[in-house]
């Protein structure tokens, strides 16, 4: 049965923000005035969530997150930006997520089923989709974009700008400066792929053919000495050659087709 929010007494909660049915409110929290945090979210002790956020259903945050704060960035000046945050994520102890910037859209997102672990950084204008796991101590900066699916390993760092396609999988420790296409695995400073997440592949449901597609693809994009524009020719005529795996490979040629930092390469 659903209930009213289970606000601890020693939280402070402004008189604006919006608190779904069976939202708790750990000791010593500070919820913003333009906050809105959907149902049986769980916030720990000694959190602060504020800014223009507004927080999906069934979020759990441990102690001491700081989330909705402003963006660390010399530019800002005061503009009303926001953080949007889907539901089911998991935010670990010591996580920040600071909310957008004028000068990109605006508003930070996350989506659904995160999986964020402490001590991690999640800069202005950052777009990540679902079913991420970020490991501890990854570093974000401003306007970086990751596909569902990804994973990166602890203490790993990404520039400003940088896209992660879905379904990667970053090793610890990693420096991550250019694009990672969608499906590799890799590890470095500087990241360098060094074949296809299949395993990752095989436990989402892709079949071995979309698998063994996506290696072919690999050996086009690197083993061939291509340039991206040659790269994206072939493999648009590897798609033709199997229609049956063509939405995979087609997630590939998206990406390319976006990028402008240059991908990062063996």
């Amino acid at each position: 049965m659903m209930g009213a929010a289970q606000i601890h007494p020693t939280a402070l909660v402004a008189p604006g923000a919006v608190l779904g049915e069976d939202v708790v409110v750990g000791p010593y929290s500070l919820i913003g005035e333009h906050v809105r945090i959907g149902a049986r979210t769980r916030i720990g002790p000694y959190c602060a969530i504020d800014g223009h956020t507004v927080i999906g259903p069934d979020n759990h945050f441990y102690r001491y997150c700081s989330i909705g704060g402003i963006p660390q960035d010399k530019k800002y000046a005061g503009e009303p930006t926001a953080l949007e945050i889907g539901a089911g994520n998991t935010f670990r102890e010591f996580v920040t997520v600071n909310t957008g910037t004028a000068q990109d859209v605006g508003t930070t997102r996350l989506g659904d089923d995160n999986w964020i672990m402490a001590y991690v950084h999640i800069a202005h204008d950052c777009q990540l989709g679902s079913h991420i796991v970020i490991a501890n101590s990854v570093q974000l900066a401003g306007h970086i974009h990751i596909g569902d699916w990804a994973i990166l390993g602890g203490l790993s760092a990404v520039h400003q700008f940088v896209r992660i396609g879905a379904h990667v999988m970053i090793g610890g420790t990693s420096s991550v400066r250019q694009d990672v296409p969608p499906y590799m695995i890799g590890a470095g400073d500087s990241f360098r792929p060094v074949g296809i997440n299949a395993e990752g592949l095989g436990r989402r449901g892709f079949t071995p053919a979309d698998i063994q597609v996506l290696k072919d693809a690999y050996k086009i994009l690197y083993r061939r000495q291509l340039s991206v524009e040659q790269a994206i020719e072939a493999l648009a005529a590897l798609q033709a050659e199997h229609p049956a795996e063509a939405p995979a490979v087609q997630t590939l040629l998206d990406f390319l087709s976006a990028s402008n930092r240059g991908i990062a390469r063996p």
